[in-house]
């Protein structure tokens, strides 16, 4: 049997991890984009911020892969899948065929129709290169603007700091990190990081970068102007879709995938973030993790379902711990929710219940009971009897469930 995996992402490298792991004898070739091996997209702003020498970016050596008997064709991207028989064709026509194949090619920068995006100096953040070109140009324009205040502006923003950059982000919502936070959490992490000295502008929308022969500022909706010389904007991603799309796959936002992770291919199956199951794109890291593993799985015929994540993150955001979990911000009625905060600390605690069971989280300014609020919101656990005591310093979780 010989499996062909489509991109060196998470998704791709941990199923090859798993299929070995499972036992797996034959062939496993990994076609990449990239002329890097994998590294952790997260790691990226370590690299960029200083703190994390390019020979520690990787995930594993080189020899990692060899001695798993693991073929990674870097800097092969595949042009076309092939249907019958099941092949992949390459930059230079040759095609290699395989019994299954696993769709793992992630997802792209969006860049949103800002006239003058396309201009020198404005830069998009998804790979190692990406990381390098942004540090080349620092070196010489060191006024810098981040268009968007999500998870990876605000890490891009504290990376260009951290390099003596004078930054400024933009955000289109009326709240940092609006997937993560709330209005009452989001207006706490803004004070802590502008008094970090980066300048935050919520509620604004850019209509154009500004400059002749390179950027040179922003153009705001509202007719404000900024100075910009170096932009980065942190708009999201979009989900690869176009090898899927001429394979005759069903597409929607995603590749669409059974409780399998199976396509409409019998012997294609996808996983990461080019994926969607169940209506859902995830897009973040614990998804393509647990992905990855059941489709190795699922490839070798065990009939491991996958149910779908949780959504749940923990993350360093200027160096401030921030956790959501499940249904950190939820919409509708039918919802209890109970907060604590220290503005002063940079402490904000909130707690989503729906009939006394804890269905999301939201945990910021430390990690003490963040792992555990994750677990007990997604076990919807019943909480009722220490709603109030669970926003308490010190709290004993193991008390829940018992």
């Amino acid at each position: 049997m010989r499996i062909g995996i489509i991109g060196n992402g998470l998704a791709g490298v941990m199923a090859a991890k798993t299929l070995r792991e499972s036992g797996f004898p034959g062939e496993i070739v990994i076609f990449a984009r990239e002329k890097h091996h994998y590294y952790p997209r997260p790691n990226l702003i370590e690299f960029m911020a200083g703190n994390l020498p390019e020979k520690r970016l990787f995930a594993f050596p080189p020899d990692w892969y060899e001695a798993r008997g693991l073929q990674v064709r870097l800097a092969t991207p595949v042009q076309r899948i092939l249907n019958e028989p099941l092949a992949v064709e390459l930059g230079d026509g040759r095609r290699e065929g395989f019994d299954t194949l696993l769709l793992a090619d992630g997802a792209l920068s969006f860049l949103p129709p800002i006239q003058g995006v396309d201009r020198p100096g404005v830069f998009t953040l998804r790979t190692r290169d990406d990381a390098q070109a942004i540090l080349d140009y620092l070196q010489n324009h060191r006024r810098a603007a981040i268009l968007g205040g999500g998870l990876l502006g605000l890490e891009t923003a504290r990376a260009l700091k951290a390099r003596g950059a004078d930054v400024l982000v933009v955000e289109f919502f009326d709240r940092l990190l609006p997937r993560q936070l709330d209005a009452p959490g989001a207006l706490i992490l803004k004070s802590q990081i502008e008094a970090m000295g980066i300048k935050v502008r919520l509620g604004t929308t850019t209509e154009e970068i500004l400059g002749s022969d390179r950027a040179a500022g922003l153009r705001f909706k509202d007719g404000g102007t900024a100075a910009a010389e170096l932009v980065v904007v942190a708009a999201g991603v979009k989900p690869s879709l176009n090898l899927a799309k001429e394979a005759g796959l069903t597409i929607d936002r995603g590749v669409v995938v059974d409780d399998f992770l199976r396509t409409t291919h019998p012997r294609i199956f996808a996983a990461g973030d080019n994926v969607q199951h169940q209506g859902r794109v995830y897009g973040i890291i614990p998804a393509a993790f647990e992905q990855s593993q059941a489709v190795a799985r699922n490839i070798l015929g065990q009939s491991q379902a996958y149910r779908g994540t949780v959504p749940s993150n923990t993350l360093k955001v200027m160096g401030i711990y921030v956790t959501s979990a499940g249904l950190a911000v939820p919409q509708g009625e039918g919802f209890e929710e109970l907060r604590r905060e220290d503005p002063e600390r940079g402490l904000y605690k909130k707690i989503v219940l729906q009939s006394g069971r804890l269905v999301g989280a939201i945990w910021m300014g430390t990690r003490e009971g963040a792992d555990q609020i994750v677990r007990a919101s997604a076990q919807r656990a019943d909480v009722s009897k220490w709603k109030e005591a669970l926003l308490t310093d010190g709290f004993d979780f193991s008390q829940i469930g018992k």
